[in-house]
């Protein structure tokens, strides 16, 4: 059994990187959404309302938070699990640039299409491993089939 200290501490650690990529991805949002650019596209029907974005990835780093810190404790190659864990948020955090401040739909169609598909491996992968721990990601990957379902809405119509 893990000793709750550790947890904690583990879940608080993973917080803080995975909500400071929320906060480095929102330096480029905030103005990208609010741009002239942006309000042209022509975006998908089922875009979610604004607000819904803010919620989502709440719930969504707060899920992948505990996720991790379970799982640190769980898995045997912990080098594999932190290389994907940053290759995760190396994707995360290059998205909002890559599309709001470059305006590179395609480009940003392939990053967060690689998120989706590494999010993917991470449940296949560690759904043994780390029971039940493993369905906290779900959320996260049904939010990026979304999104990319709505970036690539933007990309065939823009």
């Amino acid at each position: 059994m893990i000793k709750k200290n550790r947890m904690i501490y583990r879940v608080v650690i993973f917080l803080i990187i995975n909500f400071g990529a929320l906060g480095i991805g929102s330096i480029f949002t905030n103005d990208g959404v609010n741009s002239q650019w942006y309000a042209n596209l022509n975006k998908a029907p089922w875009t979610p309302p604004g607000w819904m974005f803010g919620v989502a990835w709440t719930v969504i780093m707060i899920s992948f938070s505990i996720f991790m810190a379970y799982g640190w404790h769980k898995v045997s190659n912990k080098s594999r699990f932190v290389i994907l864990f940053a290759i995760q948020w190396v994707l995360n955090v290059s998205w909002n640039p890559v599309f709001f401040y470059y305006q590179q739909v395609l480009i940003g169609f392939i990053v967060i299409l690689a998120l989706t598909i590494l999010l993917g491996f991470f449940i296949k992968y560690y759904h043994q491993k780390i029971k039940p721990y493993s369905y906290l990601l779900w959320p996260y990957f049904i939010w990026l089939l979304i999104a990319t379902s709505l970036n690539g809405y933007i990309l065939l119509n823009h």
